[in-house]
């Protein structure tokens, strides 16, 4: 069933982005991310030893969510395996927390089977990071993960997407990882996919320190609101969607209690604070027309690509969603999510009794919770 379960897959269009492998002095040829363009991933019979439902690997370990998510586990009991890529630092810390790690290269599919042996459920937390190529990890990478994990009998797949990408498929991230949802019901495994808004980890960095440091901070004149989550609380929704049968083959969006315009978390920072910001806007208008004139090198396209995404992010949309169907799903209460006001007030009260403690001013940068 699973190796005809690609269709429909020419519904699946998908337009711009490229092959950075691909050298070209001339502008870019457009990219398709599409489902057909992929080998049907095939689902085998779980035959042999059965494997525990406790068994659990997660991708992209080392990230801001990933190890929120391997603490997570960790602490319900569950057995979890990291895959991670050779370095020359390894992630030790994983290792401390009581994970085991396997190493693989997302790039290399060859590479890959050995860590999904004896796997009962994936949490697919990787994504490219800025220097790195984002088509070869977040939809080559993706794509030969979903085939291992189905030839591999995986049971439970959950991939985290954003909120909103069906709707904005000019931007290469949310084509991909529209593509990619697509291409994983099509797989025939159980899956989950969680579509997420925003995560509140880097407002630290973006504003809250710029404001304590007395630092200038960018900021657009749009409307756009998105609802935070701490990445606590996504891996506490990851685990209980991992457990429950109800959330098994669902799209749902993780969302915060409310959502917040920039000016909006500025003023907050600026209240807890107790300093005013400097704050330096960038009209939409300018983002488009960087983006125009980026999109026309090779040299220039991964900056296009994020323009295309910070220009979404500064069009007036609304990275919200309704929680209650999602919380019973859960099986969990909307009590249980942290709130933007809730944390930032604990890290503004944490970093301003240092300075008391201190007594003095600090221009330290790595303030985080």
């Amino acid at each position: 069933m699973a190796a005809t379960a690609l269709s429909a897959q020419s519904a699946y269009a998908a337009p711009v982005a490229t092959r950075a492998s691909r050298r070209a002095s001339r502008a870019r040829a457009p990219l398709r991310c599409v489902a057909e363009d992929a080998e049907s991933p095939s689902a085998v019979a779980t035959g042999g030893t059965p494997v525990r439902k406790t068994s659990m690997l997660v991708i992209g370990a080392t990230g801001t969510l990933g190890r929120q998510v391997v603490r997570r586990a960790l602490d319900e009991g569950y057995d979890v395996r990291c895959l991670v890529r050779p370095r020359q630092n390894p992630a030790d810390f994983l290792r401390d927390w009581g994970a085991t790690t396997v190493s693989g290269d997302l790039t290399k599919p060859e590479t890959l089977p050995a860590a999904f042996v004896g796997i009962h459920t994936v949490v697919d937390a990787s994504t490219a990071r800025p220097e790195e190529d984002t088509y070869a990890i977040d939809w080559k990478a993706k794509v030969a993960c979903i085939q291992t994990a189905a030839s591999m009998g995986i049971q439970r797949y959950v991939f985290y997407s954003i909120d909103k990408c069906e709707q904005h498929k000019e931007v290469p991230l949310m084509n991909m990882k529209f593509a990619v949802e697509e291409y994983l019901k099509a797989s025939g495994m159980n899956y989950t996919v969680l579509r997420l808004c925003g995560f509140m980890q880097p407002l630290i960095s973006g504003y809250a320190v710029p404001v304590l440091e007395e630092q200038p901070l960018w900021g657009t004149d749009d409307d756009t609101r998105t609802a935070y989550l701490d990445t606590q609380d996504v891996a506490k929704m990851t685990l209980a969607a991992c457990r429950r049968d109800e959330a098994a083959n669902k799209v749902m969006t993780l969302a915060g209690p409310k959502s917040y315009s920039v000016r909006e978390v500025i003023a907050l920072c600026e209240k807890l604070g107790g300093a005013d910001a400097q704050v330096n806007k960038v009209p939409v208008l300018a983002l488009k027309a960087t983006r125009a004139l980026t999109r026309f090198f090779q040299w220039t396209a991964p900056a296009s690509d994020r323009l295309a995404f910070a220009e979404v992010l500064a069009s007036g949309v609304k990275f919200e969603a309704p929680m209650d169907e999602t919380y019973e799903i859960l099986g969990m209460d909307a009590s249980e999510t942290t709130s933007l006001e809730q944390y930032l007030e604990e890290y503004f009260s944490k970093i301003l009794k240092k300075l008391k403690e201190v007594g003095g001013q600090s221009r330290q940068k790595d303030f985080y919770l």
